[in-house]
């Protein structure tokens, strides 16, 4: 069963983001995802194929 994302979701990727840190907040979620570093805030938008392919897991699920 596919991972169901949901906004304000705290995700871990695979890779760090250059400013060294590796947890993204979720703002955008649909076809594209859109992320933002918790660190030094920096925007990144990705494809809901990459985006599935670079979190690693999910730190803090946003309460409904």
């Amino acid at each position: 069963m596919p991972v169901q994302y949901s906004l304000g979701d705290i995700v871990q990727t695979r890779k760090q983001h250059p400013c060294g840190n590796d947890k993204w907040e979720i703002i955008r979620v649909g076809a594209d995802f859109k992320i933002k570093c918790l660190n030094c805030g920096r925007i990144v938008m990705f494809d809901r194929e990459n985006f599935e392919k670079r979190v690693k897991k999910v730190i803090k699920k946003e309460e409904a």
